[in-house]
């Protein structure tokens, strides 16, 4: 593993209870910054902050709701310190339907978690980055955002904003060395998968020119590089993580 500095920093990784966020937040505690995991789920921020250690603080968090995220950033700041760095990988897959065939209410929850939760969660960490001139953002979006996959209309359009909503906002925030960045993952195999159906999972690893899921320390390791001072000039960038499967 080679070695990234970020020892004095002070990281926010959204849905860092399981999957690709812990495995982000345990490569960011290694790197040596102090992280606030952002989750839901309180007893999984509880297990989760008990293998990361001292360095680990836990802060239950709906990110749908704009006034919970901002009182999250608050509760953080006070916990751990200024944030320095957000790694906003907080998501749902959402269910599997044609989208002539899709429920309304489905397609809300699954825009207001990945699309304006993502929105709540960049625009509430914004403000202090800019008063300290300095920031690194990376938001997890998806190679469905790049490319789409079939019944899954409304996380690819959410994972598609994500992209967007990052591009514009490096523009916005470039000339105060705040970087905002995307990866697009393909699937990895984590808890979102439970909501797919196995002929929908079966799809998804057909695409994949390396043959494999994506290994939740492969995105780690490349998040790692993007939220170091060592990323100092590339920003409003999207990069790829499909093994293969993107087409641009």
């Amino acid at each position: 593993m080679n070695q990234i500095d970020l020892v004095g920093q002070t990281a926010v990784v959204t849905g860092g209870a399981q999957g690709i966020g812990y495995a982000i937040a345990e490569r960011l505690v290694a790197s040596g910054a102090k992280v606030a995991l952002w989750d839901m789920n309180a007893e999984l921020l509880a297990a989760a902050v008990g293998r990361l250690g001292q360095p680990a603080q836990a802060v239950t968090v709906n990110i749908a709701n704009y006034d919970a995220v901002a009182a999250a950033v608050v509760e953080t700041e006070a916990k751990v310190g200024p944030i320095d760095i957000l790694v906003h990988s907080a998501g749902i897959a959402g269910k599997n339907a044609p989208l002539e065939e899709y429920d309304l209410d489905e397609w809300r929850r699954v825009i207001d978690i990945d699309l304006n939760g993502a929105f709540y969660v960049n625009r509430a960490v914004i403000p202090g980055m800019k008063a300290r001139n300095y920031g690194r953002i990376v938001n997890i979006a998806s190679i469905a955002g790049k490319e789409g996959n079939p019944n899954a209309s409304a996380y690819a359009a959410a994972k598609a904003g994500v992209i967007g909503m990052t591009k514009a906002l490096g523009k916005e925030v470039a000339k105060y060395d705040i970087a905002v960045n995307a990866i697009t993952p393909a699937t990895a195999k984590t808890r979102i998968l439970d909501e797919l159906k196995p002929e929908f999972i079966d799809y998804m690893l057909s695409r994949i020119p390396r043959g494999r899921f994506l290994e939740v320390n492969e995105a780690a390791n490349m998040v790692a590089w993007l939220v170091s001072r060592e990323n100092s000039f590339t920003t409003a960038s999207v990069f790829d993580l499909s093994g293969g499967r993107a087409t641009y």
